[in-house]
């Protein structure tokens, strides 16, 4: 019996140990309160009606590591629901926690929600903004960056700093009178100007920095409608990361970088010390507007002088080269030990060809927009709360098809993917506009983009060995040409008294076509499990339909994907039904 007593002993002592250990191995947990409240904020020098979160615009931002927990409990003082979401964030088998409409109920005026999710396997510079209504134009966005473990290197020596660089176009109308325009069918028109980090117009950003040291630039294209390109007078920008990726480290004078999309760059500070102009300006618009910080030198005595740096060639065929010069890094290791490189996307087989088209449309006598002819509808009910409690009559899972079909509607439109498949999708672009989409839930390859028709025989251009890694893409279109002032040549150059707001009203924008039509390709694993949104991330063309909704089932297995949280929010169909407990079922289909 002695002998038992010692056995059991160190039974209880060996499963304590592991129990301790198991703990200590948990992944840090990192904790915020957010205050969502409406205030005055004047990005153009104009006041207006805005968000602030804990009375910041643009908001707080969140710094994190590799698989940390992320608890965020956000109370909600507007007057209206309210969402965040956060862009880039995959939220591996947690699309509970995604916050769109389609996963969440939102946030009713004058009560909390709290936020739970893990960065799992990420790394780089994201962002996240206001999924609601048309809030994301009165701000609620910041920034949220996630460095590496620190026993996995990053390929490059550590900067001696760094700088989130949130820009984006910005209209001087509030929200709710955007919102109601696009309701009326009246398209958005020409933005009013371009913020960087909530401030525009007349006003200067300044970001302090040492001579003679390396600093590291967090940017994220957090506008509406707006391509943007960023510069930095008298400086290279060496592109390092991309949307969680560590990329080929090429040098640029210059990055186009488009609606939703985030990078970060290296700057060295070699210059003479003084005051240097950073620049965000529109693309291919006229006139081209520009949002103007400065780079200010520790030492410096010298304001910044003379003209704006010049911008690249207007033509859309020096941004699609640049897009496609961009590659990922092979040899780097991202999130885990393993080199990116060892993952060898090139030798799957697809399993399946998804073939998107946009389109702008008019449905009832209003402007609307639509995906393979389908215009989304938005239900009282989240597809995802109707999917696990087995609601009727909120969607078809099928209502998607996989490529375009003639004719147009308006449906609560999802696509159904099977699980652990490899896709590849295809983006087309038949608008005389430039094109941004993104992927919740996801990542993947872009294996090509051209202008002209995609066909079976276009993917014997697909680069399968090293395409860049990330969740928003553009592609081209109609390749418009915006002719404009300060454009003669194949350069723009602006000069800073030249930087006027532009009036709220002007005449149709004049457009030369450089080619017809073009298509971007991604490869995708769909590995996450739950209900994720695919949009487009140009704001006005989500809000007025295009956008759906991919629904990737594993059967509720907890291996694949997580139980509901305790603490969702009901609401539509429902409402009534219980979380704490509750089994979904084991159905497949609706």
């Amino acid at each position: 019996m002695a002998k038992m007593g010692c056995l059991q002993k160190t039974v209880v002592l060996f499963v304590l140990c592991v129990v301790v250990g198991v703990v200590r191995c948990e992944s840090p947990y990192k904790f915020f309160t957010w205050t969502v409240t409406s205030g005055i904020i004047s990005p153009l020098g104009v006041p207006q009606d805005g968000i602030l979160i804990n009375g910041q615009f643009p908001g707080p931002q969140i710094d994190a590591v590799t698989n940390d927990n992320i608890v965020i409990n956000v109370f909600n003082q507007l007057k209206q629901h309210f969402l965040i979401t956060w862009n880039g964030v995959e939220q591996r088998r947690n699309s509970w926690e995604d916050g769109v409409l389609g996963t969440n109920c939102p946030i009713p005026p004058g009560k909390n929600f709290t936020y739970k999710f893990q960065v799992k396997d990420q790394i780089g510079n994201f962002h996240y903004f206001p999924s609601t209504l048309f809030h994301k134009a009165a701000g609620g966005f910041g920034g949220l960056n996630i460095a590496s473990r620190p026993l996995i290197p990053i390929p490059y020596s550590p900067p001696d700093g760094d700088h989130n660089l949130l820009i984006g176009d910005w209209y001087m109308r509030n929200h709710s009178a955007l919102r109601r325009r696009l309701d009326r069918g009246i398209p958005l028109g020409m933005p009013d100007g371009v913020h960087i980090n909530g401030l525009g117009g007349s006003s200067r950003m300044p970001f302090n920095v040492d001579p003679g040291k390396t600093y590291s630039l967090r940017i994220s294209n957090v506008g509406l409608s707006t391509s943007l390109n960023f510069r930095i007078q008298g400086h290279t920008l060496k592109l390092v990361e991309v949307e969680g990726s560590h990329t080929v480290q090429s040098e640029y004078d210059s990055m186009d970088i488009h609606v939703g999309q985030s990078c970060t760059v290296l700057v060295t500070t070699n210059q003479p010390s003084k005051d240097y102009y950073i620049v965000a300006s529109t693309r291919f618009t006229k006139p081209v507007l520009a949002g103007v910080g400065i780079l200010h030198y520790s030492d410096s005595t010298q304001p910044a002088a003379g003209r704006l740096p010049q911008g690249p060639p207007r033509h859309i065929e020096w941004s699609l080269n640049q897009a496609k010069s961009i590659r990922w890094n092979l040899t780097a290791s991202a999130a885990r030990p393993n080199p990116q490189g060892s993952f060898h996307y090139g030798s799957i087989n697809i399993s399946r060809t998804i073939s998107l088209s946009n389109s702008e449309v008019v449905i009832d006598n209003k402007q609307r927009y639509a995906i393979n002819g389908v215009s989304f509808a938005l239900p009282d009910t989240p597809l995802k709360l109707a999917d696990y409690f087995n609601i009727s009559g909120v969607f078809d899972p099928n209502s998607m098809p996989d490529h375009p079909r003639k004719g147009v509607q308006l449906q609560t439109s999802v696509m159904s993917g099977d699980y652990r498949t490899f896709v590849e999708i295809v983006f087309h672009n038949h608008e005389r506009s430039i094109q941004s989409w993104h992927i919740d839930g996801f990542s993947f390859f872009v294996a090509g983009m051209d202008r002209g028709r995609w066909t079976p025989a276009s993917r014997e251009s697909y680069n399968l060995f090293d395409a860049i890694y990330r969740c928003t893409i553009q592609f081209f279109g109609f390749g418009v040409l915006f002719q404009g002032p300060w454009s003669r040549g194949s350069n723009f150059a602006i000069h800073p008294a030249q930087l006027t707001l532009r009036p709220a009203e002007r005449r149709p924008v004049t457009m030369k076509m450089v080619y017809p039509r073009s298509w971007t390709a991604i490869l995708m694993s769909l590995d996450n499990a739950g209900m994720w949104n695919v949009r487009s991330a140009l704001w006005d063309r989500q809000y007025l339909g295009q956008q759906f909704y991919l629904r990737i089932f594993a059967g509720y297995n907890p291996r694949d994907e997580n139980p509901i949280p305790m603490n969702a929010l009901l609401c539509g169909k429902a409402k009534g039904h219980h979380t704490q407990g509750q089994s979904p079922l084991p159905s497949d289909a609706m």
